[in-house]
């Protein structure tokens, strides 16, 4: 007698959508983040000959360089991020000469203003289903509001440029059970 049950499906067959994520940071989930850019690296590549064998070049990696990453919060009452930015510059800690005390321009301090971030990604459940630790971020660039139309319906965005030492994905979390696969069966 042949067996007729379908066989069991032991991964997922749909790609993860690119609308369900949170951004972490210091602990807490940051409110409002609408866009995350993509996490980038790239490695240079060094071309050398072999003193036996000049016709043919060969290459090694070199420098592994980390893109910066984007953020693209919708302004809230959160100032999470323009508080960060504010360690790397505070208008309030610059002075000039011609300020009554004023001692000339001050360097402003840089006590941790570095920070880990984290980026999770959720299924269509709301499952997080896989996360990225990203390494001594720093914020390089910041808006803290948008142009703004009278005319326009859209919302109110910040931009936040995060320079970063490089991400690793989190191999702790794995596939929840319970989701579904091909033919409705259960995975796992």
């Amino acid at each position: 007698m042949a067996n007729t049950e379908l066989p069991k499906a032991t991964y997922r067959y749909d790609p993860y959508r690119n609308y369900k994520f949170r951004v972490t940071c210091d602990g807490k989930y940051v409110a409002g983040v609408s866009k995350v850019s993509a996490l980038s690296r790239s490695t240079q590549v060094i071309s050398h000959c072999a003193g036996g064998d000049q016709t043919t070049p060969r290459r090694m990696p070199g420098q592994s360089k980390y893109q910066p990453i984007i953020l693209e919060p919708g302004v809230t009452h959160d100032a999470v991020f323009e508080q960060w930015g504010n360690k790397v510059w505070d208008y309030h800690s610059f002075t000039f000469d011609d300020q009554q005390g004023g001692t000339g321009n001050q360097d402003v301090s840089q006590k941790n203003f570095r920070k880990d971030i984290i980026l999770e990604v959720y299924n269509e459940a709301g499952q997080k289903v896989i996360a990225y630790n990203i390494y001594r971020c720093w914020p390089s660039e910041f808006t803290a509001l948008a142009e703004m139309d009278v005319n326009g319906n859209g919302v109110a965005i910040q931009m936040l440029k995060l320079e970063n030492e490089g991400w690793e994905r989190d191999t702790t979390i794995e596939e929840p059970y319970g989701w579904h696969g091909a033919f409705g069966h259960k995975l796992g």
